[in-house]
């Protein structure tokens, strides 16, 4: 039973107590102390890790149907369970509303039985041969043990994409816990009782634990969900290493609002996009780009829908609730002075909310009048801060929102078809929402352009991220090949003129 008082390791399927110096988690809403962390040093992560490899032995060797079985069984024990504590320490150490919190947890048995079906499914293929015959196909293997970090925002599903994936594919997993998401991710991980013991642990820490994982001999695979400048770092380290990894790393997505869009519904659409969790969403909308005609009516359409939202605990009944820390609510406000100080006009918030003098709270903004000048169209907010740039047409505003060093998602609001699918083929995203933004499908490929990452997570990608392939050829009979050694003295090159015949 995990307890939140103390710092703790699991590995399935017990929690562990660590006796090293702890650090305490507070609640960005009231500041108050929820519970405490510490972090296992290298040689107790080596033992962690021998322990998983050994485990993971036997479930590669585990067939694809009981595996399946097992999978279903997570998905099983998180759908049957009350998980009302785990949301409740979700918010309470993130910040996030609570309904945000338990939807979280309510979309993760959808991927453990997605991979559970098609690790059974997709084995695999048979080629055509090139000899008479022969037998020649493709199968697949594990890596061995994939190593998972993940963020404090989705601190359980990001996760659990890349981990069900990696279980199917016949791994044992390490989940590196983010700081702020220690204690939900803890209590979470008694829903993995059903795995065999030591295939799946969890440890809490800071980036020297997750470095520590990275570059250790006993993983093989990365998945990492973080900055721009982390996924670097990771993306380098993973690399010396020859470990395969899957890399999300933030963007500033755009989206454009179409002169034939439906204002009242793009305005509700973008409302939700900017400002759900308080904007700390990678794929959160930052920067809209709205047609001239119809800019005035979007921007009006827009504030009186975000004047709807309300601030508070997330305990409490809150749209917007805290972020995450006060550095993290610094740089929302050094950003938004410096886009003021260069000429953005605010149309909403842009303060830190009157008598909400404890806790890291932040009004819901809308800045008009942005220039690229401004810093704040060029970096990852991850608060409750969305640009609005004004346009000429859909065609400059394809190209402004090209112009950016990210490429996560971006999403178009518009009822022409012709706009719709310039809009899927032209914007350099991974992800292009029509009319319907931040939807994720457990069959489709999540993942980002440019600085926004490397690989998918999801999807039939997602299997292939943790499982790597092999060439296979068999010969029922063995008969010598006509070009095995010694070649026939006539294939030779000939001084005369004569190059020899040709074979295959």
């Amino acid at each position: 039973m995990f307890d939140p008082s103390i710092a703790s390791y699991f590995i399935n399927p017990v929690h562990v107590a660590l006796s090293r110096k702890t650090v305490s988690l507070i609640n960005p809403a009231t500041l108050d102390k929820v519970g405490v962390y510490g972090a296992p040093d290298g040689a107790l992560i080596d033992r962690i890790l021998t322990r998983v490899n050994a485990a993971q032995a036997g479930w590669a060797a585990t067939d694809c149907k009981s595996r399946a079985k097992v999978l279903h069984r997570i998905a099983d024990a998180i759908e049957h369970s009350d998980m009302t504590q785990v949301a409740r320490l979700m918010t309470l150490e993130t910040g996030k509303p609570y309904p945000e919190s338990i939807g979280e947890i309510a979309n993760i048995p959808a991927v453990f039985r997605y991979y559970a079906e098609l690790a059974r499914h997709d084995a695999g293929k048979i080629a055509g041969p090139m000899q008479p015959g022969s037998f020649q196909y493709q199968t697949y293997e594990p890596y061995g043990v994939s190593v998972h970090i993940v963020p404090y925002n989705f601190p359980l599903i990001l996760g659990c994409w890349t981990i069900a994936a990696s279980l199917a594919a016949g791994n044992g997993v390490v989940l590196k816990a983010s700081p702020a998401g220690t204690l939900c991710t803890m209590e979470f991980m008694q829903y993995f009782s059903a795995l065999p013991d030591d295939l799946i642990a969890c440890l809490p820490g800071d980036g020297a634990v997750g470095k520590h994982l990275i570059d250790s001999k006993l993983t093989h695979a990365v998945a990492f969900t973080g900055s721009v400048s982390t996924g670097r770092a990771v993306a380098v380290a993973a690399a010396q290493q020859m470990k395969p990894a899957v890399i999300e790393a933030g963007g500033s997505d755009p989206c454009i609002i179409s002169s034939n869009a439906d204002i009242d519904v793009a305005a509700a659409g973008v409302v939700t996009a900017a400002f759900l969790q308080s904007g700390q969403v990678c794929t959160s909308t930052e920067r809209v780009y709205v047609v001239e005609d119809v800019h005035d009516q979007f921007v009006a359409a827009l504030v009186k829908r975000a004047q709807q939202l309300r601030i508070g605990n997330g305990l409490d009944v809150a749209e917007i609730g805290p972020l995450v820390s006060k550095p993290a609510r610094d740089k929302v406000i050094a950003l938004v002075s410096d886009a003021v100080r260069k000429g953005a006009k605010v149309a909403l918030g842009g303060h830190i909310p009157p008598n909400m003098d404890k806790g890291w709270f932040f009004e819901p903004t809308i800045l008009t009048e942005m220039n690229d000048d401004m810093t704040l169209l060029h970096e990852e907010v991850f608060g409750p801060v969305v640009s609005i740039i004004r346009v000429a047409d859909f065609d400059e505003a394809l190209r402004r929102a090209n112009a950016s060093d990210y490429g996560l998602g971006a999403c178009i609001f518009t009822s022409d078809l012709d706009e719709a699918f310039r809009g899927v083929n032209e914007l350099k995203a991974g992800m292009v929402w029509v009319n319907n933004p931040l939807v994720d499908n457990d069959a489709l490929p999540f993942g980002g352009m440019k600085n926004s990452g490397l690989g998918r997570a999801l999807g039939a990608q997602g299997l292939d991220a943790f499982r790597q392939p092999k060439m296979v050829v068999i010969d029922p009979r063995a008969r010598e090949a006509d070009w095995w050694y010694p070649y026939p003295d006539d294939w030779f090159y000939s001084p005369t003129g004569d190059k020899g015949r040709s074979h295959s």
